[in-house]
């Protein structure tokens, strides 16, 4: 399992890197690993306003369905529409070509969020 120092998590299995006012978010290489083969994956509209903690996605598997959530509010600037014929990109590179989307933040709680030491704890404990 790959867990990335420069990037932070949240307790539901997102991933998010944060430049200046943008977040890019996607799901952690745990996640897509406990998912499967994806084979869908349903994208916002660019210039969905979304709050804190909002839903901004289905991923479809083999075995689940899962909602994408996003730890920060603002507005989506743009998608990934790869993954809309490429789904599988999630399994194959859920850190680089499998970002979901990026947020232009209008407000984020980072200590919210768990570094690369934090979330490997949290998997390991959690048992998820």
């Amino acid at each position: 399992m790959e867990i990335r120092s420069e990037l932070k998590y949240t307790k539901d299995h997102e991933w998010v890197l944060i430049e200046g006012e943008t977040l890019t978010l996607g799901i952690s290489d745990f996640a897509q690993a406990q998912l499967g083969d994806i084979v869908f994956v349903e994208l916002p509209e660019v210039g969905t306003v979304i709050d804190e903690g909002d839903a901004v996605g289905n991923i479809e598997s083999v075995k689940a369905v899962s909602e994408v959530f996003c730890p920060a509010s603002g507005e989506v600037f743009e998608v990934n529409k790869e993954l809309e014929d490429n789904p599988e990109t999630i399994n194959q590179h859920p850190y680089d070509e499998g970002w979901i989307l990026k947020l232009k933040i209008d407000h984020l709680e980072e200590d919210e969020l768990m570094n690369e030491e934090e979330y490997a704890e949290y998997v390991k404990n959690a048992g998820h």
